[in-house]
Order: structure tokens, then sequence, then C-alpha cells
């Protein structure tokens, strides 16, 4: 077998602090040689090839020079050229560990040669090294199942522990948690084996990770780590969290479940603790980037509070959100009661706080998906159906008394399965919507005709306000389907402050940014109408009505009482009164009929119900697009 005498140098200077071999050693290929040290770090030098060692030329504790001989080897073959190692840098790139310069012959030179990395086959399986092995043992302990017990609870009250109900969120492979092996900051009244063990991740999951292919920031208290509380390490990664969503305009989705602060925390000089940067840097987030807020279970104080902050809230029936848990309320003199009892799902649903109200988790976590999706850009595509269009015709009772259920129309008019319906509980009097039009998101508020009528109350008007602050703000084109007798009158509505709340709908429409489209589905009277078409019939994008479409300055019942007063007088009670005002009323309808007031040119135009979504299409195509986010949404 052909013999290579091969001599490996120094590679840098250096000092020789292990030196493993001597004359006369057989030595295998990549078998470590000798150790340098410099600059406080050692470098390893290796065999090349199998072969015998000849002669060495340093011992430990020599102060070596670059490029000095350091060993001769008799190879029992000339050695490979050196292949890049598939975990480390290649041979001749900066970073390498080199031992020598050329090969050479029997007549003399030199060959270098990098330690030769284990396959990748040897790795897998080598057993762990010492700080790797410590490393997966402490990971270990922040997964579900290193406490079967408090998993076993959870699940017997039919509930997810936080990791499944992230994992059930977002794309498989996508999470990258930050601060996992935090623990509860008590380590001045607990062992550090009890925080490691019943503290994980300090009751907080977080990190960054993708959900439908978005990239989002994901939090989740863990109600079964002290009773899902916000502690001094928790907050702090909340907060690492928040600035990087606010920095990389990155969606969040919290889920909130826990009694807000811990006062057992106890390894920081702190008295009230109420420094906590937290609730700020989570309320900053508003109108810059979708915020997303999930609950189950009970959901109190400080968690309640960022639950608030959100742009949705999406709530199990099981669910209970209030300001103050049992304990806060007992402490403030208030009562004794149980967790049932304050704030219930069934409450905060009809009162406007819970905008998705669903029977479990998975329901929750399956909104979450939906909701978010209206706000990826990406997600829009051909991958749409349409309803059957004809239908719309048919959504409006050709008697203009009869009642009917808008929701038809906003079905209608969306993309098959695309509507999320926000709010329900809360503000019947319009309904609010979340649909895609040809694969394009977009914001829908309608009134309810079967809700007084369709008249706008307070709490409709704060409703459709606010739900266009979050269109606004996220860039959403908004759709109005208007059938409406105008704003509520009376003593009783005027002492719940009228006035104010329908005005909101003004103001929030004049500060759109986004395309208004307007369609009279039938009433269109008086300033309700206005303030359902943006301000006025001009300020939109376009108005336009079905057939069924009729106006006025005020319901045309009222108007023909209030303005044919005297002449109604003049004829005496009974069938006289009531056919005049049936010819007077019939020549109001017809003189606010839609097509009249599309001559007038005080609407844009007159079509079939069933071109209605080619229409709302083409004016999407017309109004203005590109990135519009920004601006304040009210948490009301």
């Amino acid at each position: 077998m052909t013999q290579a005498m091969t001599e490996l140098r120094s590679p840098l200077q250096a000092h020789i602090v292990q030196l493993l071999v001597k004359p006369g050693d057989a030595v295998q290929q990549g078998q470590l040689l000798l150790v340098l040290e410099a600059m406080k770090m050692e470098h390893e030098v290796c065999a090349p090839g199998a072969g015998q060692v000849r002669e060495l030329f340093c011992a430990v504790g020599d102060t070596v020079q670059a490029g000095e001989v350091l060993v001769a080897l008799d190879l029992a073959q000339a050695p490979m050229a050196p292949v890049p190692s598939a975990t480390g840098p290649a041979a001749n790139s900066p970073g390498a560990v080199h031992a020598a310069a050329e090969p050479m012959n029997r007549a003399g030179g030199t060959w270098e040669q990098p330690a030769s990395p284990r396959p990748a086959s040897a790795h897998a399986a080598a057993p762990a090294r010492p700080d790797l092995a410590a490393v997966q043992t402490r990971q270990a302990f922040t997964l579900d199942a290193s406490r079967p017990e408090a998993m076993a609870k959870r699940h017997a009250l039919g509930l997810r522990s936080a990791r499944e109900n992230l994992a059930d969120l977002i794309d498989a492979d996508s999470f990258s948690e930050y601060g996992a092996l935090a623990v509860a900051a008590q380590s001045k009244r607990r062992s550090a084996e009890d925080l490691i063990r019943n503290t994980p991740a300090d009751g907080m999951v977080c990190g960054t990770a993708a959900v439908n292919g978005q990239a989002c920031v994901v939090m989740a208290y863990d109600a079964t780590v002290l009773a899902g509380t916000q502690g001094m390490r928790n907050h702090q990664k909340t907060d690492r969290m928040l600035g990087i969503a606010l920095e990389n305009k990155l969606p969040v989705i919290l889920f909130a479940e826990g009694g807000g602060g811990r006062p057992g925390d106890v390894d920081m000089p702190i008295l009230a603790g109420l420094h906590v940067a937290t609730f700020a840097s989570f309320a900053r987030l508003n109108g810059q980037v979708p915020v997303i807020g999930i609950t189950t279970g009970r959901c109190f104080a400080g968690n309640a509070a960022l639950l608030g902050c959100c742009d949705v809230i999406i709530a199990t029936r099981a669910s209970n959100i209030g300001m103050g848990g049992p304990a806060m309320v007992e402490g403030g003199g208030l009562g004794v009661y149980p967790p049932e009892a304050i704030g219930p799902s069934e409450v905060q649903h009809a009162n406007g706080v819970i905008d998705i109200l669903v029977e479990d988790e998975a329901h929750a976590v399956a909104a979450a998906k939906h909701y978010l999706g209206f706000f990826n850009a990406a997600s829009a595509g051909d991958n749409w159906q349409a309803p059957d269009a004809l239908r719309l015709r048919d959504v409006v009772p050709e008697n203009r008394l009869r009642v009917y259920d808008s929701r038809a129309a906003i079905e209608g008019l969306a993309d098959t399965g695309s509507v999320l319906i926000l709010r329900a509980g809360f503000g019947a009097g319009i309904h609010t919507a979340l649909l895609r039009i040809e694969g394009r998101a977009l914001g829908c508020i309608a009134n309810n005709p079967l809700h007084l009528g369709g008249a706008i109350d307070a709490d409709a008007a704060d409703k459709a306000a606010r739900f266009m602050q979050l269109c606004n703000a996220h860039g959403l084109p908004l759709l109005s389907l208007v059938d409406t007798p105008g704003f509520m009158v009376g003593p009783e509505i005027e002492t719940r402050a009228q006035v104010r709340h329908v005005s909101r709908m003004f103001v929030a429409a004049a500060h759109l940014r986004v395309p208004f489209m307007s369609v009279v589905l039938r009433k269109g009277y008086g300033l309700g109408a206005m303030a359902m078409t943006a301000g006025g019939f001009h300020a939109p994008l376009c108005t336009i009505a079905w057939p069924s479409g009729e106006f006025g300055a005020m319901g045309l019942e009222g108007a023909v009482r209030l303005g044919f007063k005297k002449e109604l007088e003049a004829q005496p009670e009974g069938p006289q009164r009531e056919a005049l005002f049936a010819q007077l009323l019939a020549q109001q309808v017809g003189n606010g009929s839609a097509m009249n007031m599309a001559a007038s040119l005080e609407i844009d135009a007159v079509i079939d119900p069933a071109d209605t979504r080619a229409w709302l299409r083409r004016a999407l195509a017309a109004g203005r697009t590109g990135p519009l986010r920004g601006g304040m949404v009210d948490t009301w």
C-alpha cells in the first residue's frame, strides 16, 4: 500500500496544552493528536488519515509559531480532499481549523486536513453531551407531560391546556417559544426544584408563530400555573413579545385566562407594583395591528384589562369576565360571590363585551383563525365560491311593511362561507360583519328591520361607529346595507344620551380613509339614512339602491300626517280620512322611489339585486387601495 509522509503545521501562534500521541503510535483518521491554545480558545489538530506517528516536534507548554511543524505522520494512503462538514464551516472558509499546508510524497512536502466530522447517523445515535442533556432535561419540565396531575384536572373540566390551544391555533412547526425557562420570582420562599416543576414558563406561554401562513405573536396565560396570574417574569415576557409585535407589525393573539396580578412574587423590591409597562404596551398596539383576545373559564382583573384592549373578544359559554374576581369584590366590601356570578358570558355577550360567543375552545380557535384571515392580504385569491345571485331578488318582501332578516342580504352578497358576524348579542338594530366578495375582505354594517323596524338606537350606533373604526384602522373597505326609518326618537331613548351616541356614526365616518359603499335595500329616511351612508348620500364611493328603495326626509307615514295635517283634519274621521291618507302616502312613496332618486341624481343608480356583487366588485376596483393601517379603535 502506498505511504505518504505528512507534516502537520501550526495554524497560528499558540501554546501546546495537550499532546495525546507519541512517536510510533498508530492513529486513525480524525483522531485528536494535540490541542493548541490561543487567545484563551482551544484548537484541535487531528490526523488527516490512518497511519503512524513518525516524529513529534513539540511538547506540552511550548509556544509555537504559525506554520511551525508539529507532527510528522506516515499515512497508510494519500488522504482524500477535505469534505466540508454538514454541520460546520467549509474547510477553506473563515472559521475552519487547519492543521498544515500542502500534500507531499516520499520526496517531501506536506498536506492539510481538518478534523473529520462524524456522519449524521453518528450524531443521531450518540448520547447528548452534558450541556445539551441539561438543557433538554430542563426544557422537559416546561411541557404538559411533566405535570400529569395538573393536566388531568384541566381535562376533567372539559378544558385544554395553554399549549394545546396554541398547538390547535398555529401552523405545524412554526412556533418559536420565548422565555420558556422562566419561573415565578419566588426563590425567597420556594426551592428551585419546586419552581421549576410547578411554575413552568411563569404561567405565560408565548412566542412567534404562523397562523394560516401569517406571522403572528401568540401569548397564552396558563391557568394551571398559579391560576394564570401575572407575575414579574410573566410581565417581562409579555412586554418582550408586545415590543416585537409593534416593531414588526405582527398581529397578536392572546389567550387571557387567569386572575390578574400575583402578590406572591417576592424576589423584587416593590411595594404596590404599579410601575408595570404591560398594559400601556398592549394598548399601543391598538389600531396598529389586529389584536385578538380569547378566553374561557375565569378572566379577571389584569387579564380582563388586557382582554378589554383587544379589537375582538372571543369567549366560550363557560367564561366569566370581570375587572375584579371574587377576592377583590369581597375585599372591597361588596359581598361574597362565587366566580360564576361575576361577568358570565350571557351577560357579557348581551352588553357588548364579547364579540363572538362560542361553545368551547376549539370553536374559539376556529373563530380566531377566521377573523385573522380578513386582515391577511395574502389570503385573498381565487379560491372563493359565489352564492346564487338571483336569491337576492327575494330578500326584501314586495309588501313594504313586511319585516325581513337583512342577514340574508349579507349572506347573499358574500362569498360562500366567508361571513363572520361580530357582536351579535349587542346593538340588535345594526348587524356588523366581516365578509369577502370575490376574495376581497371588507366590513359590512346593515340595519336590522326585525328590531325597532330598523331604527338606530344608542347601542346600535355605538356598535356601528366602533366597527367603522376597526375597519378603517386595518384597511378594510366598508359596505353599508341601508333600511332604516331613521334614528330612534322619544322621551325614553333620550334618557340614554341618544344625541351623543348616534352622532358617533357621523364622526367615525368623517375619519374614514377606506372606500365606503352604500346599498339602500328599502327605507332610506332622514338623518339615520345619512349616518348609514357615511354622513350623506354623496359621501360614499357609490350609493345605489334596489328597486324596493324608498326615500324621504323622515318616515313617509309621519311625513304625510305632519305635512298634510290640515287636509286630513278637513275630512271626517273614518273611511274618508283613511282614503285620503292612503292616497297621499302613495304619492309620497312614488315621489321618493329609488328611480326618482336616481333620476334627480340624489343616488348613483338603481340596480337589479342580482347585479349587486358585480357592482361592488367594480366599485372596489376603482376605490383607494394600499396599506392604510393606523388610527384608534375605541374599546367600546
